[in-house]
């Protein structure tokens, strides 16, 4: 096959083999119902060149009955009078052609150019796709919308090549971590940067409620049902025109608008469905736990005889021997079923949209509410949109775009613990312990609330009102010079509050509560001069100039309260002591940009960028950052030599090397020396330094080499995009402890660098296709290889220093203590002894892999046929490793507590000499057998899953435009080898605390009903 695939049509391996495969994929049907008597046609297709096409689809319009061109072209029919053909091949312009009585035909078919003249959103404008330089992602958002999570960034993953994209739990609304080509920065923001219909959003969470290390997603505010089309810039020059706001890729969102001069268009979109998990850990039963506790003892006895723990005295023995009855005649309580649930789902969306010869509008409104598998966890959002465009002339346009949301969510801690935690309140409290004590009454037991307790009492809730809007007007002021100027607004006012009574640890023994609302505002103003000219027939170029001016203004107030009278009292001002603090920051950010862009003759490209970024965070001298960028395009196809090479229908070749920079992330006032007037002394009002000066401070430096090749064969049947990429950060933001003695705790300075370098492949492929059937498969992989170049001093981050940041190795790698087996003799972990000193201590930890992949992407299979429409879609994972802390601790980690010991997997564990396991006897002596940080619990997280999947039916009804019904699934099916239950999951949102599995619930396994109607 790879011989024939390069080969012309013309010739005849390549004729048959093509011909071969469009008969294999058509399976003709005789039409019942025949037009009158039928004649014999035969007939010849070529291209537009007289190159013979072989595989083309010949059927008689109306009917079923076809059939398909020979491997030089020819084809033969029987066709009545009166009937029409219908001629159609991929990547060429269908025809209809009535033969009218002729006995041989010969069709010429012209390459259909629709995809290569798509147009493309890029950085200030739009670009047909075949002048594309830069490395950019076009995602069509019907293809992801119905899968059912609280934001559409979560929607991308596998969509998208080279950006990683991983849901770190099951709770809608929660923040998702989207790495374009990898991290950059240890202390600096790595998210992309979000651009909304022109606005930057502030993808920025307000929460500050403790969750357990969780936070909320201000992407979730955004209705996905609004989006018309999202575009994804990867590379240095894709993203140069946005300075240091695109240092980790840009994300470019462009919302639903009206037509002119079209009807009203009315669009209802309705969803029902349920989620559930699709498996709960696997933990002991009461027998098996209390079998386990008395073999804890006898073991921590035996090797500590001072302890007087032996087999008479063990704790589960007979009641009559004074203990707590035999380990058989124990209940099991399952807490893992009081708050998991079934959870509903529903989204309902109403939108109208058209507009008259100068006005054009689109009207939308939704509501989301999903509840959680984790009770009682809850995201609900209600939006609303509104874009209006208006022609004041036929060269003065202006227009608004407005987003309001309203997002609500019930909120509970699911991470890290223990109080308030409510599956680690599951997790770890011992199957055997009833959850009432003997007076009936319901407690916490083993340093845990009590689940009951939690679900009945638990008041954290959370509101955001969103506001996104931009106004623009454009006047061209000659022919081809435009002038834009538009003016931006994001605000988020975030209000939450939490009440914790006096049934719950946190809460005892008087009741707490806290409250903070927080206000985060952005403005931009932006004016654009746009010039586009064309001499003669070969040469074409652009100039773009621009400025932006930007300001992020932060505003906090909270409070705190303890020491209620009774739990009828929540307001804080009911508690007997209370606390409050406020805080403000603010940002500014100017910039000019400009990009001069050539094209000569369709063949040779050259784009060439700029910009200027001045900001209020850094030192005095080093405010402005300059950042250039430069690519070439070459489309080989234009070349005479291979214009004729019918096989390969586009080929376009492009190179591009550029600098961004980033500051995202970084405080206020970073380079500023900082004073604090909340010193009090001796009853005084006092102040006191607060953060050093650092006048050097400046911005951090991404540069990137991109290069890339972008190929289709076949008329467009076989697509191919490739691309390899360098990114190198220099000048790496990084805070640096200090002693003590100074006086202050760490310094901001510029001392980190980091590289990035991989590959991305994406294939698009048409099967087959024609008026009753296609057939399309879409796949992407992608690998990225990260790596610290420079850090003088190593880092350390995550639950018991599990993950290491050191020169050399990748960001968030971990670190940990080599497990090498379980010694059969003793039942005693054996670790690798580093240093060889004879003993392990912490100069033994090591590290052992990353959160990293080693090649992560999607599979997406569309068919169509007649009014059924099939999508399924794979995203996978290769490589990476994720640290079941969960497991750890259940296996009877941290305390080494016996009450830990609830994992079923405990059931391996070494009982006897000879016993060949990987599960040490339970110990509370032996620090080895359950050492923090031990490598046993580092898992491999890869993993194929089935993201999506949906069947829908196109209803054929009159008197409205289209009504189609639907069925989808999510999280079908996850094949992995990670024992827990989602590789993707992560107890914290902290971009260095990635991967550590703790007290997460799993994405669920969802089913919906729905329909689309529009009107």
């Amino acid at each position: 096959m790879k011989n024939y695939l390069f080969k012309s049509p013309r010739s005849g391996r390549s004729r048959q083999w093509i011909s071969l495969l469009a008969m294999l994929f058509w399976l003709p049907v005789s039409s019942a119902f025949a037009a009158g008597p039928a004649s014999e046609l035969t007939g010849k297709v070529t291209d537009k060149d007289g190159a013979a096409l072989p595989g083309v689809n010949i059927q008689i319009k109306g009917t079923t009955q076809g059939t398909v061109t020979d491997t030089d072209g020819n084809f033969q029919i029987d066709v009545a009078e009166g009937q029409e053909l219908v001629v159609s091949f991929i990547g060429y312009v269908s025809q209809q052609v009535r033969p009218g009585g002729q006995s041989n035909l010969t069709v010429k078919l012209d390459v259909d150019q629709r995809q290569l003249n798509e147009v493309i959103v890029v950085g200030y404008g739009t670009q047909e796709r075949k002048n594309v330089i830069g490395s950019i992602t076009k995602v069509d958002p019907t293809d992801v919308k119905s899968i059912p999570v609280g934001s559409f960034d979560a929607q991308l993953q596998g969509k998208v090549p080279g950006v990683q994209i991983t849901s770190n739990t099951g709770v809608p609304g929660e923040a998702v971590t989207v790495r374009v080509r990898g991290a950059t920065s240890i202390n600096g923001d790595n998210d992309p940067l979000y651009v909304i219909d022109g606005v930057f959003m502030n993808s920025n969470s307000m929460q500050t409620t403790n969750t357990g290390g969780k936070a909320t997603s201000p992407i979730a505010d955004i209705n996905p049902n609004d989006i018309e089309s999202l575009e994804v810039l990867k590379d240095a020059e894709a993203t140069a025109l946005y300075g240091s706001r695109g240092a980790n890729g840009v994300i470019l969102i462009t919302t639903k608008r009206g037509k002119y001069n079209q009807k009203a268009k009315v669009s209802l979109n309705a969803s029902y469905g349920w989620a559930k998990a699709a498996k709960l850990w696997d933990l002991t039963t009461g027998p098996e736990h209390a079998e386990l506790v008395n073999e804890w003892w006898i073991n921590t006895g035996k090797d500590t005889p001072s302890l007087n723990r032996t087999e008479a005295n063990r704790p589960f023995r007979p009641v009559s021997e004074g203990g707590r009855g035999l380990p058989e005649e124990q209940k099991t309580y399952d807490r893992l079923g009081e708050i998991f649930q079934t959870a509903p789902l529903q989204n309902y969306d109403l939108s109208v949209s058209g507009g008259t010869a100068s006005t054009k509008y689109y009207i939308g409104g939704g509501y989301t509410k999903q509840e959680s598998i984790l009770k009682p966890i809850t995201f609900n959002r209600a939006s609303f949109k509104v874009n209006l465009d208006q022609k004041i002339s036929d060269k003065v346009h202006v227009g608004v775009s407005n987003s309001f949301a309203r997002t609500f969510r019930n909120q509970a801690r699911a991470g890290d613990g223990p109080a308030g935690g409510l599956l680690q309140a599951a997790l770890h409290t011992p199957t055997y312990l009833s959850p009432t004590n003997e007076n009936g009454e319901l407690v916490g037991r083993a340093g845990f609330d009590n689940v009951t307790l939690l679900l009945q009492n638990y008041d954290v809730k959370s509101v955001s009102l969103r506001y996104i809007g931009n106004l623009y007007a454009e006047a061209e002021i000659l022919p081809n010079l435009k002038f834009r100027t538009s003016w931006g607004l994001d605000f988020n006012n975030y209000d939450e509050n939490e009440y914790w009574n006096t049934y719950l640890i946190t809460g005892s023994p008087n009741g707490f509560a806290s409250a903070n609302n927080g206000q985060a505002t952005t403005w931009l103003n932006e004016q654009t001069l746009s010039f586009r000219q064309k001499l003669g027939t070969k040469h074409t170029f652009g100039i773009l100039l621009g400025n932006t001016i930007q300001s992020d203004l932060n505003t906090g107030t909270a409070a705190t309260g303890r020491g209620f009278a009774n739990n009828s009292f929540k307001l804080i001002s009911s508690a007997a002591t209370t606390t409050g603090s406020s805080s403000w920051s603010k940002k500014n950010l100017a910039s000019f940009f400009s990009r001069v862009d050539y094209n000569y003759g369709g063949k040779y490209l050259l784009d060439f960028s700029i910009r200027a970024d001045g900001s209020s965070s850094f030192g005095a001298d080093r405010k402005w950052g300059y950042f250039p960028s430069v690519g070439g395009g070459w489309r080989v196809k234009q070349e005479d030599f291979l214009k004729n090479v019918a096989v390969i229908s586009d080929l376009k070749i492009r190179a591009s090397y550029g600098v961004t920079g980033n500051q995202n992330g970084l405080g206020s006032f970073a380079a500023l020396g900082l004073w604090n007037s909340g010193a009090p002394y001796q009853g005084n009002p006092g102040i006191a330094p607060q953060q050093l000066a650092n006048p050097d401070l400046q911005w951090e430096r991404i540069n990137q080499l991109n290069a890339g090749a972008d190929i289709a064969f076949f008329g467009d049947r076989l697509g191919v995009e490739f691309n390899v990429y360098r990114k190198y950060t220099s000048n790496g933001l990084l805070s640096l402890t200090l002693p003590a003695t100074t006086g202050f705790a760490n310094y901001r300075s510029n001392t980190a660098e980091i590289s990035n370098k991989g590959f991305e492949l994406a294939i698009r492929s048409v099967n087959f296709q024609n008026n009753a059937f296609s057939w399309i498969t879409t796949f992407n992989v992608a690998r990225n290889v990260n790596k610290i170049e420079k850090l003088e001093n190593p880092l350390e981050y995550g639950s018991r220093s599990l993950i290491l940041l050191q020169q050399g190795h990748p960001l968030y790698s971990f670190w940990v203590y080599k497990q090498l087996y379980v010694d059969p003799q003793t039942g005693n972990t054996v670790y690798e002894d580093v240093n060889k000193d004879g003993k392990i201590t912490v100069a033994d930890r090591q590290i052992d892999g990353s959160i990293w992949p080693k090649f992560f992407g999607g599979l997406t299979n569309s068919v169509i046929y007649k009014g059924f429409d099939l999508n399924a879609f794979l995203a996978f994972s290769y490589g990476n490793k994720v640290y079941n802390h969960n497991k750890f601790f259940g296996e009877g980690g941290g305390a080494r507590d016996a009450a830990r010991v609830i994992f079923a997997s405990n059931n391996a564990r070494w009982q006897k000499p000879g016993d060949v396991t990987d599960v040490p006897r339970p110990d509370g002596v032996n620090v080895n057998n359950y050492r923090d940080g031990g490598s046993r619990w580092l898992e491999d997280g890869s993993f194929v899953r089935l993201r999506n999947i949906t069947l829908g039916y196109t209803v054929p009804v009159r008197h409205i435009s289209a009504l189609r019904i639907y069925a989808t699934a999510s999280n079908l099916f996850t094949i992995t080898k990670y024992t827990g239950l989602d590789p993707e999951s992560s107890a914290s949102s902290a971009q260095n605390e990635q991967g550590i599995d703790l007290g997460t619930p799993p994405q669920p396994r969802s089913f919906q009903l729905g329909f689309n109607l529009t009107f």
